[in-house]
């Protein structure tokens, strides 16, 4: 019974640390995809900057309670760093490929369905890659268990 209601726990705070994760990195994710299909980028050059957006705000949302509860803000962010890479990365790797494999997803103005539908599935796609490699850490003490103590 004690494995179960810990793997309940992991799947517990898996759950949170990826819903917080997502998002940090959608609002990046967000912003970089908007800029880059409604500024005339190529697909890839959308990518690029979605993903460096992303990884932004994923780690500004992480780092900021942090430095907030106290830490000061180069250990939060060392700290963020080390928890949440694994986290931001399969989300963003996931959102980016789907974007670019969904057709016309990189190409519609904010006013098309398309656009939006896309946005559905890629973050979706994100989450769901996200939440086991958030449980897998979690279960040996990293990630988001790593900053756990400072949100509270």
């Amino acid at each position: 019974m004690e494995n179960h209601d810990h793997a309940m726990t992991s799947r517990g705070m898996a759950l949170s640390a990826t819903i917080h994760c997502l998002t940090g990195c959608a609002v990046g994710e967000m912003i970089g995809v908007t800029i880059g299909t409604h500024s005339g980028l190529q697909p890839h050059q959308t990518v690029i900057l979605a993903a460096i957006l992303s990884l932004a705000s994923g780690y500004s949302f992480s780092t900021w309670p942090l430095a907030k509860a106290g830490l000061p803000f180069f250990k939060a962010l060392r700290l963020v760093f080390a928890a949440d890479t694994l986290s931001i990365l399969s989300m963003t790797i996931a959102d980016n490929l789907l974007m670019l494999l969904i057709p016309g997803a990189m190409d519609k103005s904010l006013s098309h369905p398309v656009y939006w539908v896309s946005r559905v599935i890629s973050l979706t796609a994100a989450f769901l890659v996200a939440f086991p490699v958030n449980v897998y850490l979690l279960r040996r003490g990293k990630g988001h268990a790593l900053t756990h103590e400072y949100h509270h």
